[in-house]
């Protein structure tokens, strides 16, 4: 714990959008997690915010190491506990977040137990997620984090063309688009998200563990997109030799692994698929 920060309560919170538990890891000192009607949302260490606990946060900090060095300009959609913005404070000093979250009681508990104010060059903007992107000024982001639940289900208003278009505005011209989307047998959200990004934009990869990429069981899928060349090679590498093993799919095979699915556009009659009871259970 750093000096003079408050050790956190463990316990249930009251939030804008119902309940959180946030409950200490233990196994490491400084670890909590931010849990939403049984489901993990968030894991922190307070001491070390480069130890990630969740394997696809890790995938999403793979893609990370491998942008341009130096400090980048992000946005992230989705707050939680900011796992990703404090990721990027320790190991690209100077970076700036703006976070878009609308559950505003969950990033006053958040700044107030997790010691958010640690994360320096952070502003929060409390609104929706397409609220909240109309607010950023174009081309000013070098990455996008998109990485928005309600419990286990990824909001389909942030899975369409049109939203699509407006972080697309958003990014640099070489910037990049990282997804955290869950999916199950079949993988028919994942594939027509997909199908929407590859719309959106010329270089897509997707990242996955294997039984999850073949749509054995219920999981995390990480799309990485930008206009501009995806660092592949190594990205296969790093995900391979990752704990999860993960497999990296793009050109041909990612083409093939979406198939005949087309894009999500406003108003589509899409229902983003739910874990099963015993995922999380």
């Amino acid at each position: 714990m750093a000096r003079g920060q408050r050790e956190p309560m463990p316990g249930l919170y009251p939030v804008t959008f119902g309940e959180v538990e946030l409950l200490r890891d233990l196994d490491r000192q400084d670890g909590w997690v931010l849990s939403k009607d049984g489901v993990p949302q968030s894991y922190v260490d307070l001491q070390d915010p480069t130890f990630l606990d969740f394997e696809y946060v890790r995938l999403m900090a793979d893609v990370i190491d491998l942008l341009r060095e130096g400090p980048l300009s992000c946005v992230h959609v989705g707050g939680g506990a900011c796992t990703i913005p404090r990721y990027i404070a320790a190991t690209r000093p100077g970076s700036r977040h703006i976070v878009i979250e609308p559950d505003g009681l969950l990033v006053n508990l958040v700044r107030e137990q997790l010691d958010l104010r640690s994360v320096p060059r952070l502003k929060v903007i409390v609104a929706g997620g397409r609220e909240g992107t109309a607010k950023v000024w174009d081309a000013s982001a070098d990455l996008v984090v998109l990485d928005a639940f309600t419990g286990a289900t990824m909001p389909v208003e942030l899975a369409t063309a049109e939203y699509m278009g407006d972080l697309a505005r958003v990014l640099a011209p070489d910037g990049t688009l990282l997804i955290n989307l869950a999916d199950g047998k079949g993988l028919a959200f994942a594939k027509r998200l997909l199908a929407t990004v590859c719309d959106a934009f010329r270089h897509v990869a997707l990242l996955a563990e294997p039984g999850v990429m073949r749509g054995r069981r219920f999981g995390n899928l990480i799309v990485a997109a930008s206009r501009t060349e995806l660092p592949l090679d190594p990205l296969t590498r790093r995900a391979a030799g990752g704990l999860t093993q993960a497999r990296c799919v793009h050109g041909e095979a990612l083409k093939n692994f979406i198939g005949g699915a087309y894009p999500i556009k406003d108003g589509d009659p899409v229902l983003a698929p739910v874990p099963p009871p015993a995922v999380f259970g």
